[in-house]
């Protein structure tokens, strides 16, 4: 069976994020008018043509961007709010930092083992609000907000325990990874002595796994039919709650990987400066990308643009970077009432649709009939 192209449900998908993006640059640019700020400087600013530089940061957040997204993704696909993508990545990364610094293997293996740990590690983290909900029926909503704080002090308890720290400096961190088990990055843009993220594959293989996975399977079914109706799952045999702590595991799974990019190719190693608050972006770009592979790669991009070029307001416009903060904030507000006004309008148009038909099969009938 062959799945025919509509334009209209085409048009409809990419009306949502334009128009949640059009009321941000209204809302914004009344808030910039409203403080007294120039507001054309800002825009010219914010939507300036990035340096090369600058693009490879945009292309280096929207990876690690799109891992975290996809991990939320997977929750909400399953009507999960897996709030804390934040707290198993915190955990995932330095396990996976502690167990790769020690070198046990040779280079790549190291690698390969560090990436290992890191799922296994986000997954137990994200099981546990599974467990919670499936056998005591605590919100995950609440369950991981909490694991999120306790995974915050727990790393920091433990990041003490196990401390590098460098002669000259206040930061602590693991032991630096060996010079072996660094991943390279790639010099996809020319010109620029930064890099690209070299586990850039990563974001790629995690983007085809959950595309085919909940898109070509039957666990991928039983997970989408289980998100939109618990009733009809179990009567059509789906075990709901083995379902809801498998997708709570894999969710976890995907949270552990989104740190790798900056331990394996920046950082390499798990320290006090490590970047915080990629959970929380990922919840943002997985409702602007409506969860679709696809979607959430333009709204990673988005992000990491708004972000990077948010850095120049201060010299350039007089005004805070944390512009972008509002700008983002109604980004996210606007795209959630957009996808509900669009969602309406198109269950609206399906029912006139199929009043049309019926319409037109009784009138078809009647003229059929016999006198």
């Amino acid at each position: 069976m062959t799945t025919r192209f509509d334009p209209r449900k085409a048009l409809l998908a990419l009306s949502a994020p334009v128009l949640a993006i059009l009321v941000a640059v209204i809302v914004t640019s009344l808030i910039l008018v409203v403080a007294g700020d120039p507001v054309g400087e800002v825009w010219s600013t914010i939507l300036s043509v990035p340096r090369p530089r600058v693009v490879v940061s945009i292309i280096n957040a929207s990876i690690v961007y799109y891992i975290s997204a996809v991990a939320v993704a997977i929750g909400f696909r399953m009507n999960l709010f897996n709030i804390g993508v934040d707290g198993q990545y915190r955990i995932a990364a330095f396990a996976a930092a502690v167990v790769a610094g020690e070198g046990w293997l040779p280079g790549p293996l190291n690698i390969l083992l560090g990436l290992l740990v890191a799922m296994l590690a986000g997954g137990i983290w994200a099981g546990i609000a599974g467990l919670l909900k499936v056998y005591r029926g605590v919100s995950e909503v609440i369950s991981t907000i909490m694991l999120n704080a306790i995974a915050t002090i727990l790393v920091a308890f433990l990041l003490r325990k196990v401390a590098f720290r460098t002669e000259g400096s206040n930061i602590i961190s693991t032991t630096p990874l060996p010079e072996d088990s660094r991943v390279p990055g790639m010099a996809i843009i020319p010109d620029v002595s930064r890099e690209v993220y070299g586990l850039l594959f990563l974001a790629v293989v995690v983007g085809f796994f959950y595309w085919f996975i909940l898109g070509k399977t039957r666990f991928g079914f039983d997970l989408r039919a289980t998100g939109r109706s618990e009733t009809a799952a179990v009567a059509s045999g789906v075990k709901v709650k083995r379902m809801v702590l498998m997708s709570m595991v894999l969710s976890g799974v995907v949270a552990g990987l989104v740190g790798m990019p900056l331990l394996f190719g920046q950082d390499h190693a798990y320290g006090s400066t490590f970047q915080p608050g990629l959970g929380f972006a990922g919840i943002a770009i997985a409702l602007l990308g409506r969860n679709h592979p696809i979607g959430i790669i333009f709204a990673a991009l988005l992000w990491g643009f708004l972000e990077q070029q948010s850095n120049a307001l201060q010299i350039t416009a007089g005004v805070s970077d944390r512009l972008v903060l509002i700008i983002q904030g109604v980004i996210v507000l606007s795209v959630v009432i957009a996808y509900e006004v669009i969602r309406r309008a198109n269950v609206r148009f399906e029912q006139r649709k199929v009043a049309q038909a019926l319409e037109e099969q009784e009138s078809m009938t009647k003229e059929g009939a016999p006198a």
